[in-house]
């Protein structure tokens, strides 16, 4: 590789860090604070939380690199037309080749590794966390660590403890079901515990009341009762794959017999041509940020920044391929369309950098986006002035 060319890969791949790291830190931490629960309602550590939270982390990568590509590129290139060093290396002869040629080898390098983690790595860590939150809600008696805190175990059921000793020894329970509209159920006992295959409450000294809709209350006082927790244990201890936790293979060959296939085959459909189609998207993106910042221009031309164009552009395309595979579930015509996203636009994308042909949003179209901005700017400035000479 040249040195213009280690050059032009060195800055494209700072810029693309410096724009990937804080978005992804921001789309991350926003998806783990919405798992906060798994520590408030499950009583885990936060090490569980962390690794949780660690788990994440893979699936929102392939959405976000394909933007910080773009930005990378066009911020790169732009600040090089700005200090005239786009100028100087077509004044000295080199070809658009010369900078086309390391970052397309950097966005391939992150196409493939897209496809990677979204085929391979992402299903792994999708199926981990699931198999981690069924875990941590499958023992009950996590549920119900905190003494004198009434915890929800699903809807219409509800625990409290007064004290809980070693031994799986609960001390004052009560215990609130009103899942079954035709009647509700209260659970007073002195003392109970939780077997040890955790399918049972079974409590000792105390009372039941029984309260059906016409407001009549009939109560039975009990030595021994046990209270079923078979359900709620084999329920929150199982964890449900979906489309998206299956294997690419899995996907291209589905287990006929599989419960979840069989309730919903056209998801696992778009699901399977979604992984077949965004993975390139950083090339594609690549290609368009080329076309619209790739070549010296004079700064009288630059009436938008070379960044908004290819961003508008990029969520245009990523826009039509999410329609499209979203629609394939329940419509097949749809597949079609998810291919002939990035298909069509890659190649209008290569045919017009092989003919070193430049990519223009119309000058109507610029000329009045640049008016807009402008007017926005001025009302803005005006607005802030006003707000200054206001007498306090």
């Amino acid at each position: 590789m040249k040195l213009i060319e280690s050059y032009i890969l060195r800055r494209v791949s700072q810029m693309f860090l410096v724009a990937l790291l804080p978005v992804l830190a921001i789309i991350w931490t926003t998806q783990v604070l919405g798992r906060i629960n798994l520590v408030t309602d499950s009583g885990q550590s936060i090490g569980s939380f962390v690794q949780l939270a660690t788990l994440i982390l893979p699936t929102i990568i392939p959405i976000v690199l394909p933007f910080a590509i773009v930005i990378g590129i066009t911020q790169t290139l732009a600040a090089m037309n700005n200090d005239s060093e786009l100028t100087v290396i077509e004044a000295a002869g080199a070809t658009r080749a010369t900078i086309m040629r390391p970052i397309l080898l950097l966005a391939a390098g992150l196409s493939v590794f897209s496809f990677f983690v979204d085929n391979v790595i992402e299903p792994k860590v999708r199926v981990a966390a699931r198999e981690m939150v069924a875990a941590a809600y499958a023992d009950l008696l996590s549920s119900v660590i905190e003494e004198k805190t009434f915890r929800r175990i699903e809807d219409g059921l509800y625990i409290q403890i007064s004290e809980r000793h070693s031994g799986r020894i609960l001390k004052g329970l009560f215990v609130a079901d009103s899942r079954d509209p035709n009647f509700d159920l209260i659970y007073y006992a002195r003392e109970g515990a939780v077997n040890v295959e955790g399918t049972a409450l079974i409590m000792h000294d105390g009372e039941v009341h029984r309260k059906i809709p016409n407001g009549n209350v009939s109560i039975i006082r009990f030595d021994s009762y046990s209270f079923d927790l078979s359900d709620l244990t084999q329920t929150r201890g199982q964890a449900t794959l979906r489309s998206g936790d299956r294997s690419l293979g899995f996907l291209l060959n589905p287990d006929p017999e599989d419960s979840h296939y069989k309730q919903k085959p056209g998801e696992y459909r778009a699901e399977l041509h979604r992984r077949l189609t965004e993975w390139c998207f950083p090339l594609l993106y690549a290609m368009i940020s080329l076309l619209i910042a790739g070549d010296a221009r004079s700064h009288r031309d630059a009436h938008l920044h070379p960044m908004v164009s290819a961003l508008a552009i990029s969520f245009g395309l990523r826009w039509a391929s999410f329609y499209a595979s979203n629609q394939s579930e329940h419509d097949v015509t749809y597949v079609y369309v998810a291919y002939a996203v990035p298909i069509v636009a890659g190649a209008v994308a290569a045919f017009l950098l092989s003919r070193n042909m430049k990519l223009r949003i119309p000058a109507f179209l610029r000329y009045r986006t640049a008016d807009i901005w402008r007017g926005l700017l001025a009302r803005l400035n005006g607005q802030r002035g006003a707000s200054k000479g206001d007498p306090a």
